[in-house]
């Protein structure tokens, strides 16, 4: 070869070897430089399916200073284009296509938060989960049957059934998938308070603990009365004595419930009413939270028979009947007096 030819040859290549280290060097430059951001914090949702072009797309319409083609080009060389997850992000301020790339294909969505508190009913349980703005409400407009169908529930009826936690979950899950996890969650604790019951318990089932510890639940908040709460229902289960448990009555009136419980409500027969049948109600009253579930299956020994609120969240406990209308005379009639 020609020492011109060979000469041109070689400006040749020091110019592709420049044009790709400039290249290289624009392709840094860009994959570091922060993003202009449309607001302060923006969500956005990549769906399921979606693959990083239009995913791409999805984030530079929804406020996101970014260049679909070039973050898309900067995934496939990368080899990070096809790792992208579905999910809700949430990208702040300062961010770069680097790092908003590798957010997309480590899955790191944002998470929303939902308290299911202690005592609560179901039909308070759903409405916090459909009234959720990071929750898909997929519940909505579905019988209680359906949603315990879909969940993979086999008791009929909800109520108790799920337990009261705080929930992460990702945005714009669905509510039935948060339900599904409590709902395991109550099963979970439910079998190890079975499995550690007292085995005098009067109880036949892990149900039957269940509605038990829904009662204890909504029957006081003072964690040093609830096994004691629990050794009264025992004992009068033991004895066939009807349980008189006034959130029971309650639950049974339902959401018409004016909040003050009357003779007439006590002596009008429902399947709540523990006044007017005998043994357990049909079904839990509330969600109970573990030191509810504990006290139902391993209540206190003793002898007591009734119990009366003192008015300051703690209760009086007698053992027969004439002590326990001079404490209800104390507590309730002379208003503590």
């Amino acid at each position: 070869m020609r020492p011109p030819m060979k000469r041109l040859f070689l400006r040749l290549a020091l110019f592709m070897l420049l044009a790709a280290a400039l290249a290289a060097g624009a392709g840094w430059w860009y994959a570091h430089r922060p993003l202009v951001l449309q607001a302060e914090v923006i969500d956005f949702t990549v769906p399921r399916g979606v693959g990083m072009r239009q995913a791409a797309g999805l984030i530079e319409r929804a406020g996101v200073g970014v260049d679909a083609r070039l973050l898309t080009l900067l995934a496939r060389l990368s080899g990070r284009a096809h790792r992208i997850k579905a999910g809700s992000y949430e990208v702040h301020g300062g961010i770069t296509p680097w790092q908003l790339i590798l957010k997309l294909s480590d899955g790191d969505v944002s998470q929303g938060e939902l308290l299911l508190v202690e005592g609560w009913t179901f039909r308070q349980v759903r409405q916090a989960l459909e009234a959720h703005p990071d929750l898909e409400p997929d519940t909505a407009g579905l019988a209680e049957a359906e949603i315990l169908a879909r969940i993979g529930a086999s008791e009929k009826h909800p109520e108790g059934l799920f337990f009261p936690d705080t929930y992460l979950f990702d945005k714009r899950s669905g509510a039935l998938a948060l339900l599904k996890r409590a709902y395991g969650a109550m099963q979970a604790e439910l079998e190890r308070a079975w499995a550690e019951r007292d085995p005098a318990t009067p109880l036949a089932s892990p149900y039957e603990a269940l509605i038990l510890a829904s009662i204890i639940e909504k029957e006081t908040g003072r964690p040093e009365d609830r096994a004691r709460v629990a050794s009264v229902f025992a004992n009068r289960l033991r004895i066939g004595m009807r349980l008189q448990t006034d959130p029971s009555v309650i639950y049974g009136l339902g959401p018409d419930f004016d909040g003050r419980l009357r003779r007439s409500h006590l002596d009008t027969d429902h399947p709540w009413n523990t006044y007017t049948r005998a043994g357990l109600p049909p079904t839990p009253i509330a969600m109970p939270g573990v030191a509810a579930l504990r006290a139902a299956v391993r209540p206190e020994e003793s002898d007591f028979l009734y119990f009366v609120a003192r008015g300051d969240g703690s209760s009086e406990f007698s053992r027969n009947l004439a002590d326990h209308n001079r404490a209800v005379n104390k507590f309730i009639r002379n208003g503590g007096g």
